[in-house]
């Protein structure tokens, strides 16, 4: 399904690579792991260095070599086009635009390597956190994306640079062309947005929260300090199972029932919940609920402060909506909240129904995070 890129080169301080594969490897699971390929291009021409960042990642990383869920590539300098007295179109010191030249190269030969390898191509750094089950997000984004009329050209998982941005891999063989053929005009992060646009999408599509974080503290040209990071990485990124979500709760503007459901920065809204008033979430097949977590309120305020639990069976159906014809409790919220896990061990069964059943009513409104 998957091809992830990263490139590496030597730095002057620090090394982020091996932390950055065992996150990738450790934030997935072994379903996950088998529809991703990782692509490693060591693109320094240090052969000491590249020979002994190759022995380091046999020993981390040989269960996932010896399956091929790893890669390691290198392409000799004498493939690479002039490196000096590039054009300096952004008055750069030459080293500058040698460094940010090669980049453009190194990008251009992994991507043109990856083209074949899954349905599509993510590209990362060699010094980012992965959120938890990204594979899995990355997935049900894509399903949501082509089901919308429209097409696109990139997916962006993170706001910084070219962290985090997928593509389809049909597109792949232009994109490494388009890198090679201009990969002394302007920064990769550049050309890849004027490949979107060249593409027909014409706005960024972006999904929050983000999926990757720059873990880097120092950058890999010349060593200078870099303390970027994105503000809305959450390396717990949750996957709620594809469901229908419904509320009898008067509903404050867009702030619907499903947004409580999905992650993402949106949240349900309700006003003044009287007794009896739910959320209910119905599943889309049987699920095996394994752990439960319901946040509400924002900032102290909006909290829900009397409510139960519950999981269902039995979907029934009328005009308005779905709900199961039998709840069983498993619970209620403390101070705002409940958080459940290993509910499976407990129930020993699936579900088709989870509820959020008000016990009390209460005057103020109610926002339901997640």
């Amino acid at each position: 399904f998957l091809s992830v890129g990263l490139s590496s080169v030597k730095r002057t301080k620090g090394s982020y690579l091996v932390p950055t594969l065992q996150s990738l490897f450790s934030q997935s699971s072994p379903e996950e792991r088998s529809s991703m390929v990782v692509v490693v291009l060591l693109a320094d021409s240090d052969a000491i260095w590249t020979i002994n960042t190759v022995t380091e990642m046999k020993v981390a990383f040989s269960s996932e070599l010896k399956r091929g869920q790893l890669v390691v590539i290198h392409v000799p300098l004498d493939q690479y086009p002039p490196l000096t007295g590039l054009k300096r179109n952004y008055n750069d010191p030459p080293d500058r635009v040698t460094f940010r030249s090669k980049q453009n190269l190194d990008y251009s030969f992994l991507i043109h390597y990856s083209a074949g390898l899954g349905q599509y191509y993510l590209q990362l750094e060699d010094d980012v956190l992965s959120a938890k089950n990204f594979l899995t997000t990355i997935r049900r984004r894509v399903e949501e994306q082509n089901s919308k009329r429209g097409t696109w050209a990139m997916l962006e998982f993170s706001t910084l640079g070219y962290i985090g941005k997928l593509y389809k891999s049909a597109h792949l063989p232009l994109l490494a062309r388009f890198l090679f053929l201009f990969y002394q005009e302007m920064p990769c992060d550049w050309l890849m947005g004027h490949f979107r646009e060249l593409m027909t999408q014409r706005e960024p599509i972006i999904f929050k929260p983000s999926l990757f974080q720059h873990m880097g503290m120092f950058s890999s040209f010349r060593g200078t300090y870099n303390k970027l990071k994105d503000k809305n990485f959450e390396e717990g990124v949750y996957n709620n199972p594809s469901a229908d979500v419904y509320s009898n709760m008067s509903t404050y503007q867009k702030n619907f029932p499903k947004l409580a459901w999905e992650a993402g920065e949106g949240f349900f809204w309700g006003r003044s919940p009287e007794k009896g008033s739910h959320l209910t979430v119905v599943f889309l097949t049987a699920t095996v609920v394994t752990g439960i977590l319901v946040e509400t309120g924002s900032g102290g305020k909006d909290l829900l402060y009397s409510a139960q639990v519950e999981l269902g069976q039995d979907v029934v159906s009328s005009k308005e909506e779905k709900t199961c014809k039998e709840f069983r409790s498993v619970g209620a919220l403390e101070n705002g909240r409940f958080e459940m896990s290993e509910v499976d061990k407990k129930l020993r069964s699936a579900s088709w129904c989870l509820r959020v059943l008000v016990t009390e009513a209460q005057k103020d409104w109610v926002i339901i995070q997640k």
